[in-house]
């Protein structure tokens, strides 16, 4: 079955995006639990950022309040500035048991809102290079429609490299697994090896390679854990 666009109509008239995004980790997490070997776990994470809007009279507010009796008042703050919410987090992760539950893989869903704005995107683009250099697999689905970046991409420079694949550059859908292999002589991760393939509405999802280890890489179906949440929601 084809990928639908979940952020243009007719979808989006009838479902929002946020509940197929807040969906589909939890599906991938089914469907991969049988294939992981003893010792390992799964499991989903989602976390929505701040969306709360507030006008300038509900500070204005603060400064009217009944004084309560004190003894003693604080000193001017030393810094006092508006900072922007976290992006939401869309994520299935994978632990090591046997290494004190490390972190080995996760699948990044990218959000509108990691894609809206340079500082989000640095957000996101960071925090997948931190997990690739203390040897966690990363892979990232984009399927939204409605921003234009390729977070991909970013990773990719953020290492001082570009995959010259068609459309990889470009701010187009797609999903990507990226690893960062050690050495042979194990001392130091030197190679960056990445899956790129570019996604297209009206078409399937791809089976990206999903590393576990240096010898252990298992596939994860996209596929069909689309498919079934799509089903789930009630999405033709």
């Amino acid at each position: 079955m084809p990928l639908r666009d979940h952020f243009h109509s007719p979808l989006d008239d009838r479902r929002s995006w946020d509940e197929f995004h807040g969906g589909w980790p939890a599906v991938i997490v089914q469907r991969f639990r049988p294939l992981l070997p003893e010792g390992y776990i799964v499991g989903p994470n989602i976390a929505r950022g701040s969306r709360v809007e507030i006008d300038a009279g509900t500070f204005e507010d603060d400064e009217v309040l009944p004084e309560a009796p004190a003894s003693w008042a604080p000193p001017e703050p030393s810094v006092a500035v508006t900072i922007e919410p976290p992006g939401d987090t869309y994520e299935v992760r994978i632990y090591d048991l046997r290494r004190a539950r490390q972190l080995v893989a996760a699948v990044e869903i990218v959000s509108p809102s990691n894609k809206d704005r340079p500082s989000s995107r640095e957000k996101f683009v960071g925090k997948c290079v931190a997990m690739l250099q203390a040897g966690v697999s990363v892979s990232v689905v984009d399927v939204v429609t409605d921003r234009h970046a390729n977070l991909y991409a970013e990773v990719m420079a953020r290492f001082g490299a570009a995959d010259p694949s068609p459309g990889a550059d470009a701010a187009g859908i797609y999903a990507a697994t990226c690893r960062l292999h050690l050495s042979p002589s194990g001392q130091q991760r030197t190679r960056l090896r990445t899956w790129y393939h570019p996604l297209a509405v009206g078409k399937p999802l791809p089976t990206l390679p999903l590393w576990l280890s240096e010898r252990l890489v298992l596939p994860l179906d996209l596929e069909a854990s689309y498919e079934k949440a799509c089903a789930d929601l009630g999405i033709t």
